[in-house]
């Protein structure tokens, strides 16, 4: 009796244990920043439409309002809208200080405080979003460190390319293999603004955010992560003429892909998917609970 009680509690032990794995040991989210549907349609984009025919994906996801960069993004990683993260300036602006609601970092640092997580980004203004202790490395251009800038109310000029910000992602990537990894490219945006979203500049600016979402991609291969791993692509807005903000289609529709371990090939997800859902998914795939005052919501239905 005692052999089949100890027997009984291994097997209850192990079905535990295999309940309690998660879906993905890593998950990569990347931004294409300004990467409004339409455009990437027109575009020369060969590795983006290749990750979403072969992966899971809807070009008719919605950002939040106001739909610019920094409150947008904040929504991706921190799973709220702004009424609750509050962040609705759009400029790094040091003393407004960090994001007030965790983000998906903090809430997987605060779950296992040993994992490894990464932001490599091409805009300064994300250090709003760099919780204390929250990340293994804040990259922009290169690791940063957490010096405030005294004094200093906006500051908003220099930014990153997308091919920039993959060379300084893919060693640390192939080296340390984290749990959780944020990876922006700004091209599009910025050519958006210089000479208008759909112009043969922005064109050829998300032809190299392509390139450079190429390079990660064969990483995550080279280092031994894709069967283990999912990827969530997506943008922050779109834009119409020269700019963005305003709550119409061309400003507000996104795309937002899912690849990798678990996902449905070749599915056109059709449930409403929002930006804050991209925290929800990121947490749901990694078994993490999401916090409770979380707006977003996994998109499961994008997974086997």
């Amino acid at each position: 009796m005692r052999t089949i009680t100890r027997t009984l509690s291994a097997v209850f032990l192990l079905s535990l244990n295999v309940a309690a794995a998660p879906r993905a040991e890593h998950v990569f989210i990347i931004s294409i920043d300004g990467g409004k549907p339409a455009v990437i349609a027109e575009s020369e984009a060969p590795t983006l439409k290749q990750i979403a025919a072969e992966g899971a994906v809807t070009w008719e996801a919605s950002t939040i309002f106001p739909s610019i960069t920094l409150p947008s993004h904040t929504s991706m990683l921190t799973g709220v809208g702004p009424e609750k993260h509050m962040i609705r300036w759009n400029a790094y602006t040091p003393i407004k200080g960090f994001v007030k609601v965790p983000t998906v970092f903090s809430v997987l640092h605060e779950t296992d405080p040993k994992a490894v997580s990464g932001m490599f980004v091409g805009k300064m203004k994300f250090r709003h979003l760099w919780l204390k202790d929250s990340v293994s490395i804040f990259d922009f251009g290169g690791p940063q460190d957490r010096r405030p800038v005294a004094g200093s109310l906006e500051i908003e000029k220099d930014k990153k390319t997308a091919l920039q910000v993959a060379n300084q992602a893919i060693p640390w990537l192939k080296e340390h293999k984290p749990r959780l990894a944020f990876i922006h490219f700004a091209d599009v945006d910025t050519a958006g603004h210089a000479f208008g979203w759909h112009s043969p500049e922005q064109k050829a600016a998300l032809k190299n955010a392509d390139q450079a979402l190429s390079l990660v991609w064969q990483a995550i291969k080279d280092a031994g992560l894709a069967e283990s791993s999912v990827m969530l692509i997506s943008a922050d807005h779109g834009g119409h003429d020269k700019t963005h903000g305003l709550n119409i289609p061309d400003d507000m529709l996104i795309p937002w892909v899912a690849w990798g371990k678990g996902v449905k090939k070749g599915f056109t997800i059709t449930e409403k998917v929002t930006t804050y859902d991209t925290a929800a998914t990121a947490l749901w795939l990694l078994d993490i609970p999401a916090p409770a005052e979380f707006d977003g919501k996994p998109v499961t239905s994008a997974f086997e």
